[in-house]
């Protein structure tokens, strides 16, 4: 996304400089699920892998995670004073309005930087990511972007539907974005969008459309719902689709990939998808069994995670790849610096 930019001309690149991941203390393991939802332990292990996740508080909300994750890297006055962007990717805002994003900035200190959020569901950072990244390169004066993926879907799930409740949880994880050296940061990316796919994933009430009654809210329309066959079956569509073209953009192969961070929708959709495209296994991060589906927070933790499981060493290629309602997928390929 940076060729032709003026990051580029002048030799330089925009690459992720930092990156941390926060998740709630509270583990809620299957035993809880089963309780819940009626799903047998041995199910949940079966179909998702997921072992545990991790829930926020009740009256914790989503720019609280996003907070605690974005802090440790703002750890000195001059980290702070470079931030000429803020971006929060959420489907799980504190509110219709304002952006979640302008109350993180406020929270930090970030006064009148430009803040938004962006709604791509679990996609959601890798669309933060490229964003910011065409920002960096094209503006020789914004030194560094603060792109975080954060979201609470303890606070939407259905605690009654074992499909949805067994997978996801709670989250946060936060990127700096800024100039690399050329040759290094981000090579390539590639998003798309399908409309014809909104019924995948959705809570269909309380917006414009169909604002909250009594009788919705009885029916559960505030609720998050997922048609999960419908999802697998675009997500082994379209993942490949969009890594090939992003690949194709950087100018590597597959086998030239050190690491492949991809979103930890469950951990069975993710050995699906290392499976179709002949991934090697050891070069696959994980922290589903452990957080579950973090959403937006997905890729960013799991990149965090597999940091600090064996530091990425600088010239490292790293290729990060989701999926999310929308449907929306997104790929980039970045050179670790």
């Amino acid at each position: 996304m940076s060729e032709g930019g003026s990051a580029a001309r002048s030799g330089m690149a925009a690459g992720i400089v930092s990156v941390n991941g926060y998740v709630p203390q509270r583990i809620v393991n299957n035993g809880e699920i089963a309780a819940w939802s009626g799903a047998a332990p041995e199910w949940i292990v079966r179909k998702t892998g997921i072992l545990e996740r991790r829930y926020a508080p009740a009256g914790t909300p989503t720019s609280r995670l996003a907070v605690n994750a974005a802090r440790p890297l703002l750890d000195d006055e001059r980290t702070r004073s470079d931030i000429g962007l803020v971006i929060v990717a959420t489907s799980t805002p504190d509110r219709p309005q304002p952006s979640t994003a302008v109350l993180v900035q406020e929270e930090l200190g970030l006064a009148y930087v430009p803040a938004f959020d962006v709604n791509a569901v679990c996609s959601g950072f890798l669309y933060a990511l490229t964003i910011a990244e065409a920002f960096v390169a094209a503006r020789p004066g914004l030194r560094l972007a603060l792109v975080i993926g954060a979201d609470k879907y303890s606070a939407v799930v259905d605690r009654t539907d074992r499909r949805t409740v067994s997978l996801f949880g709670d989250g946060a994880g936060a990127a700096l974005v800024g100039r690399v050296p050329e040759g290094y940061g981000m090579a390539g990316s590639f998003l798309l969008a399908d409309g014809a796919g909104a019924s995948h994933v959705q809570i269909r009430g309380g917006g414009t459309d169909r604002p909250l009654t009594p009788d919705r809210l009885a029916d559960g329309e505030h609720l998050f719902r997922m048609d999960g066959r419908a999802v697998r079956e675009w997500a082994l569509e379209f993942v490949p689709k969009v890594v090939r073209r992003t690949l194709e953009e950087a100018r590597v192969s597959l086998s030239e990939i050190d690491r492949i961070v991809f979103h930890q929708g469950n951990v069975r959709l993710v050995e699906e998808l290392a499976a179709a495209m002949g991934l090697d296994r050891e070069k696959l991060a994980l922290t589903a069994p452990r957080y579950g589906n973090t959403a937006a927070a997905s890729i960013p933790i799991t990149l965090a995670a597999e940091h600090a499981r064996r530091p990425l060493r600088r010239g490292e290629r790293v290729l990060l790849a989701s999926i999310g309602g929308g449907m929306t997928a997104g790929s980039v390929v970045l050179t670790w610096y």
